[in-house]
């Protein structure tokens, strides 16, 4: 499987999703549009799509962002896999036709979130992510709310057994956390989370978050 993921910052890789497909033989090819001219894969060479978060607004008007909505596009007309962090999941729903909006609160840092769904089988009810937003998507109608938080909603969405969208990460590794906070730390500023960049470090990265990503991952490649 060629899985083709696109990239949106230096410091939000694909973290454990990378380690997901190496284990299991597939090929991983990581796009950077923003700063790469806009280069994207096109849908007949992608067997599945990752959207990984970014500073950037699905509404913002930038052609690589649009264009990244017309492959979006092009892979839920094919009905191949899509999973989208954050910006992703919000470009995943913008493309379905739903608006991207500001958040009740702005989260970032750690906290928990419950699951609302079982589409996806063995997840537990409830969960510590991390958290990095203030933007939010709007649940497609045709997609299940999969996952809340205490002070959004729209977390997650499940569609058609093939999408899964989340407004938060499950992906990052301790050394990816790492990376963030050092780099985006002024970002932390004005969080409903009141959290310390080093409150952000000092929190161990739950274990189980691998374990539910790779579900997540396994359930869309099914």
């Amino acid at each position: 499987m060629r899985i083709n993921v696109l990239q949106h910052t230096p410091n939000e890789g694909p973290g454990s999703i990378q380690l997901w497909s190496q284990q299991h033989g597939h090929e991983m090819y990581i796009y950077h549009p923003y700063q790469f001219g806009g280069v994207l894969p096109t849908a007949e060479e992608t067997d599945m799509l990752v959207i990984l978060g970014g500073p950037m607004s699905p509404n913002d008007d930038l052609d690589w962002v649009k264009q990244e909505r017309k492959l979006i596009a092009e892979m839920l007309k094919q009905n191949k896999p899509m999973f989208g962090a954050c910006y992703g999941a919000q470009q995943i729903s913008k493309t379905l036709g739903y608006p991207v909006s500001k958040a009740p609160a702005k989260e970032v840092g750690w906290a928990p979130i419950y699951l609302k769904s079982e589409a996806v089988s063995g997840i537990p009810k409830k969960l510590t992510a991390l958290h990095w937003h203030e933007e939010m998507f709007e649940v497609p109608d045709e997609a299940e709310l999969l996952f809340s938080s205490d002070l959004v909603k729209n977390q997650g969405f499940v569609l058609n057994h093939k999408i899964v969208g989340l407004q938060f990460h499950f992906e990052p590794m301790p050394d990816n956390v790492r990376e963030m906070v050092v780099n985006d730390f002024p970002y932390i500023e004005g969080s409903k989370l009141n959290q310390t960049a080093q409150d952000i470090l000092d929190y161990p990265v739950p274990g189980e978050n691998q374990e539910v990503m790779f579900r997540i991952l396994d359930y869309i490649t099914e």
